[in-house]
């Protein structure tokens, strides 16, 4: 053989065998990824789904690992919605139905955005200081995550008003189901326009509605006078937050 030719098939087996490494390399990294994923998935529905809640989700056995973890997450934040408990722990326990309603939805369309993450994160959350009793701890005034914005303001004004004026004591599941409707239609603004996101903009409107309604025929002519006035010094501080673009970078809410 010529001193090419044996240099051409020496050449040949380098590359050959670099090759080989490099796919037996990939795949391992690929079988590992997947492994790590479910077992990250498992550990999920673990924490959450228990024999006794299992039976109670006829669907279960159909469910990946995740969606059986929402299902379960679902099941075990409904007694704290129930009349024996305080308006503040049903609140919460309506926050987390609504964060749990969106990230089934964001599942449930295979969506790869952080706002199926977030809500269950949220859901996690509440769940837990639901569990060991320390939900007064959460603060009440729900910053807007980077994924959304403030869009009308007039009805977060309204719902940090209600906040202040205890209105969660007299219509916990509509203040919960409102905040979590104007993030979620924000969300959609941004992502896929004003199209996206009018239906879940007349859901907040109508949940918060009933809740000031709610209030309003709780209380007497003062303190309704005095919540109107809440509400207007709040839309004077949230409007100029609100760039009137579709465009989300989050929005930190204060008491004033």
């Amino acid at each position: 053989m010529s001193k090419s030719a044996s240099t051409v098939a020496t050449y040949k087996r380098s590359f050959y065998t670099a090759l080989s490494a490099v796919l037996l390399l990939t795949s391992a990294s690929s079988a590992l990824a997947a492994s790590d994923r479910v077992k990250t998935n498992t550990l999920i529905s673990n924490d959450y789904c228990h024999s006794n809640l299992e039976n109670h989700i006829p669907s279960y056995q159909y469910q990946s690992a995740e969606q059986q973890a929402l299902s379960c997450m679902l099941a075990q934040v409904k007694p704290y919605q129930q009349a024996d408990k305080t308006a503040r722990q049903r609140y919460w326990a309506y926050k987390a139905q609504a964060w749990l309603n969106y990230a089934i939805h964001q599942n449930s369309i295979n969506s790869r955005s952080t706002a199926g993450a977030y809500a269950a994160q949220a859901t996690e959350s509440i769940l837990q200081a639901l569990q060991e009793g320390t939900e007064q701890r959460i603060d009440l005034y729900q910053d807007i995550p980077a994924m959304s914005a403030l869009m009308r303001p007039d009805l977060w004004a309204t719902i940090s008003a209600l906040k202040d004026s205890d209105g969660i004591a007299v219509a916990p599941r509509e203040m919960a189901f409102s905040e979590v409707a104007l993030i979620w239609a924000a969300t959609n603004q941004c992502a896929r326009g004003w199209r996206e996101s009018g239906i879940h903009f007349r859901m907040a409107d109508r949940w918060l509605e009933q809740a000031r309604q709610a209030y309003v025929n709780a209380h007497d002519s003062q303190t309704n006078v005095a919540l109107q006035a809440r509400i207007v010094r709040y839309y004077e501080a949230y409007a100029p937050l609100d760039s009137g673009e579709d465009t989300c970078h989050g929005q930190a809410l204060s008491p004033i």
